[in-house]
């Protein structure tokens, strides 16, 4: 079983810095893929990155390439996404999601995650 918990959201300004972790708390002896995703107000909940279950497979959604860094390190069953360089539009809640981990599916695709956290909210101010 896996269990997801987001953490590390809040206030940031435009510019800033954040760093953002999902913890697994369950426990699992199977390899996981996992990736972030977050809903904008108003908005559908749109991919943001994600990270292959080895680390070496990353994908970044076009907003946030050069800006967000996806990590994860698997001693401590946590993944990591550090926003730099925020603006007004990334403020959104960030889910973190995972799935038994694959070779061939594609890390953006929504519908291949099977565990998903509660996310918690970031908001970046002008």
């Amino acid at each position: 079983q896996v269990h997801l918990v987001e953490s590390g959201g809040g206030l940031v300004q435009s510019g800033g810095s954040l760093r953002v972790s999902c913890a697994d708390s369950g426990r699992t002896s199977r390899k996981y893929d996992m990736a972030w995703f977050r809903q904008k107000p108003g908005k559908e909940r749109e991919f943001v990155s994600g990270i292959s279950w080895s680390g070496v497979s990353l994908y970044y959604s076009d907003s946030v390439r050069g800006r967000f860094v996806i990590s994860r390190d698997n001693t401590k069953n946590t993944m990591y996404l550090q926003m730099n360089s925020l603006k007004p539009d990334d403020t959104a809640v960030y889910y973190c999601a995972a799935r038994y981990a694959s070779s061939w599916s594609e890390l953006t695709n929504e519908n291949t995650y099977d565990w998903w956290g509660q996310g918690t909210l970031v908001t970046v101010s002008s």
